[in-house]
C-alpha cells in the first residue's frame, strides 16, 4: 500500500515530494484493443500518470441500463495503466465537456422536465448521485491507498465558467467521500479570478487549465491556491476541429517551450491531449457561441501521439523537455508508417431511407420525444392545397432546424436547410406531401445550450398556415448498414447506399479517403467509423486495425447527398484538412 497526499508545497507519494507528469487518454475514444499500446507510449514519452474523463452517456445512454464492459470497461483501462507501472487520475464529471456529445450528460437526463443542470436541483442530484456511486464502485478499490494506482479524483469540470452553486459542489464532494474516495480531490478552471473563485471549495485542491503564458497563469493560480502544489491539469497542446473550419495545429517548439516553463516553475502537469483518438460513430459534440459548429469525427487534437497512435514532432519535443526533469526510457516511439493503399469498387443499392412509419402528432416530435439516440429522423406531413392559394409555390418556415434538413416534395428533393447558416425558410413547389430528413450533427457540449432538443422545432408553417398531422420515423443507420447485404445495382445519383469488399493480408490501420463523396456515414466490417462531409476540413476517416481482418473485409457507405465516384480509396496517410497559415 502507498499513500498520496497534498503537502505544503508538493504532492507527497509515501511522504516524499512527487511531481505528477500526466497525459490525457479518453478510453471511450480509443479502440479498446489499443488501450495498452497508447498507455505504453505515454510512459515512453516520460510520463508517470494517465488521466481520463468518464463519459456518463457512454455508460448509460438509456436510464437504468448501465454498461461497464467492452469499450466502457473503465476498470480494465485503469488496470492496464497500473500494469504499465503508471498512476491514474479519474475525472468523472458528471459534466466533462471534452468536445463530446452533450458534454457527457445523457439525453434522458437533460430532457427531464424541470431539471436544473449542474446545480443543486433535486432531480439532477438524484441522478448524478446514482451515476457517481457506480463510477466509484470501480474507482474505490483501485485507489493507491488500497493497493491500486488512482491518485487523484476531480470534482465536476471547469465549473467556475458555468456556475457558482457552492452547495452543488459540496454535495458532490460529500458524496464522493461517502462512497469511499480517500485520495485528494481536485477542481480545474481557467486561471481567471472569477472562474477560480466560483469553481471550487476550500477543501478541494484547485488546478488550472491553459496552454500558453504558463508563468503568468501559474501566478494567478497561486493567488487562489495559497499552499500545496501548483498543477496545470489541462495543458492544451493543440485544438479540435469543426466542420467548415480549418485543421488546427500548434507549433511543437512553442508548445514544448510552454511545457518547459511550467515544469521549471515546479508545477505538475496533465497534457491535454496526449492522444486524442476519434469521435467514432456519432459521438462528436458541438459548440454554439452565436453560430452552431459541430465537431468533426477526428479528435487528433494535434497531440503528441496522432489519431492512429504514432509519435509526432510534438512527441519528441515534449520528450526532450521531460528528460530535463525526470528519467525518460531509452526506448522511443516510431513515426507513423504508410498504410496500405487500396481502391475498392462500390456497388450502389439506391435510396436507403426507410418508409414513413412513425407516430402521428399535431406538431413534429423532437428526437427526444421519439427516443432517438441516433443521428437521423424522417418527418412527413401532408401539404394542404389551400396553403398554396393560387400560386405554384409557397414559403415553408420552421422556428428552427436542429441541425441539418433535406426537404422533398412528393419524393423530389427541393432544398436543404442548415442550422449553422441560420437557415429556417425555403420556398417549395406545390405538392401533396412533404418529407424532411433531419440530422442531429452533434449535441452542444459547452455552456448553457447543454441538453437542447433536436429535430424540427415548432411552429412549422406553409404560406403562413400551420402544418399538422406529422409523422416522425426513426432512422437507424447502424441497422441499415448491417442489413444491406449484397447490394443490387442502383444509381449513385442522390441519397444512396454503397457496398464493397476488399482483401487484406493482415489487420492494419487504414485511412479512408472521402474527398469524392458528399455527406454521410461509413462502416468497415460493421464498425461505425463516423461521419464524413465534403464541407471539410477532414478528408479521411481513420480505420483502426482491430476493426479489420485478414482476408475479406466489407465497407458500407450511407450517402446522404451524392457521390462523384462509386469507389472507396484507402490512402497511405491521413488528411485532416487545410490549415490556417
Amino acid at each position: 500500500m502507498s499513500t498520496f497526499t497534498v503537502g505544503e508545497t508538493d504532492f507527497l507519494l509515501d511522504g516524499e515530494p512527487h511531481r505528477v507528469l500526466s497525459g490525457a487518454l479518453h478510453y471511450f475514444r480509443i479502440h479498446s484493443d489499443h488501450w495498452a499500446d497508447r498507455i505504453r507510449k505515454a510512459r515512453l514519452m516520460g510520463l508517470n500518470t494517465i488521466e481520463t474523463y468518464v463519459a456518463w452517456n457512454a455508460h448509460e445512454p438509456v436510464r437504468g441500463q448501465w454498461d461497464a464492459t467492452g469499450w466502457n470497461d473503465l476498470g480494465r483501462f485503469l488496470d492496464l495503466v497500473a500494469a504499465e507501472g503508471m498512476h491514474a487520475i479519474v475525472r468523472p464529471g458528471p459534466y466533462i465537456c471534452a468536445e463530446w456529445h452533450n458534454g457527457g450528460l445523457p439525453v434522458w437526463l437533460t430532457r427531464t422536465p424541470g431539471i436544473g443542470l449542474r446545480r443543486s436541483e433535486p432531480q439532477y442530484i438524484e441522478a448524478v448521485s446514482e451515476y457517481l456511486r457506480r463510477v466509484y464502485e470501480i474507482v474505490v478499490p483501485r485507489q493507491i491507498d488500497r493497493g491500486g494506482n488512482v491518485v487523484l479524483v476531480q470534482i465536476e469540470n471547469e465549473y467556475g465558467a458555468y456556475g457558482s452553486d457552492k452547495e452543488y459542489l459540496r454535495i458532490l464532494t460529500d458524496l464522493t467521500r461517502e462512497a469511499g474516495i480517500t485520495v485528494p480531490l481536485t477542481t480545474v478552471d481557467q486561471p481567471e479570478p472569477w472562474m477560480l473563485e466560483n469553481g471550487s471549495l476550500p477543501e478541494l485542491h484547485l488546478t488550472g487549465s491553459f496552454g500558453s503564458r504558463a508563468t503568468e497563469r501559474l501566478a494567478t493560480l497561486r493567488e487562489h491556491q495559497a499552499t500545496g502544489p501548483l498543477m496545470c491539469s489541462e495543458f492544451w497542446d493543440g485544438w479540435f476541429d469543426w466542420w467548415g473550419g480549418v485543421h488546427h495545429t500548434t507549433s511543437a517548439a512553442a508548445s514544448a517551450a510552454e511545457l518547459d516553463a511550467l515544469l521549471a516553475a515546479g508545477a505538475s502537469v496533465n497534457i491535454y491531449m496526449l492522444h486524442g483518438g476519434t469521435n467514432f460513430g456519432t459521438t462528436n459534440g458541438a459548440n454554439d457561441k452565436g453560430r452552431y459548429a459541430p465537431i468533426v469525427t477526428s479528435y487528433d487534437y494535434d497531440a503528441p501521439l496522432d489519431e492512429s497512435g504514432y509519435a509526432t514532432e510534438k512527441f519528441h519535443a515534449f520528450r526532450e523537455v521531460l528528460a530535463k526533469y525526470t528519467d525518460v526510457p531509452t526506448e522511443t516511439v516510431p513515426s507513423r508508417p504508410a498504410a496500405p493503399e487500396l481502391s475498392v469498387a462500390l456497388t450502389a443499392a439506391g435510396d436507403w431511407l426507410p418508409a414513413s412509419a412513425g407516430p402521428t402528432s399535431g406538431e413534429p416530435c423532437t428526437f427526444e420525444d421519439l427516443g432517438q439516440l441516433g443521428p437521423l429522423v424522417r418527418y412527413d406531413v401532408p401539404l394542404p392545397a389551400a396553403a398554396f392559394g393560387d400560386d405554384d409555390a409557397a414559403v415553408l418556415a420552421f422556428a428552427e432546424v436542429r441541425d441539418l434538413a433535406w426537404v422533398s416534395v412528393d419524393g423530389v428533393a427541393v432544398g436543404r436547410l442548415s442550422r449553422a447558416l441560420h437557415e429556417r425558410t425555403l420556398t417549395i413547389p406545390r405538392g401533396a406531401h412533404l418529407t424532411v430528413l433531419v440530422e442531429d450533427q452533434g449535441r452542444v457540449n459547452y455552456d448553457h445550450r447543454l441538453g437542447e432538443t433536436k429535430g424540427l422545432i415548432s411552429p412549422v408553417t406553409l404560406g403562413g398556415s400551420a402544418l399538422t398531422e406529422w409523422t416522425g420515423t426513426l432512422v437507424d443507420v447502424e441497422r441499415i448498414a448491417a442489413g444491406l447485404g449484397a447490394a443490387a445495382s442502383g444509381s449513385i445519383a442522390g441519397r444512396t447506399a454503397l457496398r464493397g469488399a476488399f482483401t487484406l493480408d493482415a489487420p492494419a490501420d487504414l485511412y479512408l479517403d472521402t474527398a469524392s463523396w458528399g455527406k454521410g456515414f461509413a462502416f468497415v466490417n460493421g464498425f461505425f467509423l463516423g461521419r464524413y462531409w465534403a464541407n471539410g476540413p477532414q478528408r479521411t476517416l481513420y480505420v483502426p486495425a482491430p476493426a479489420t481482418r485478414a482476408g475479406e473485409n466489407e465497407i458500407v457507405v450511407l450517402e446522404l447527398e451524392q457521390v462523384a465516384k462509386a469507389v472507396a480509396a484507402f490512402v497511405s496517410d491521413p488528411d485532416l484538412g487545410h490549415r490556417e497559415e
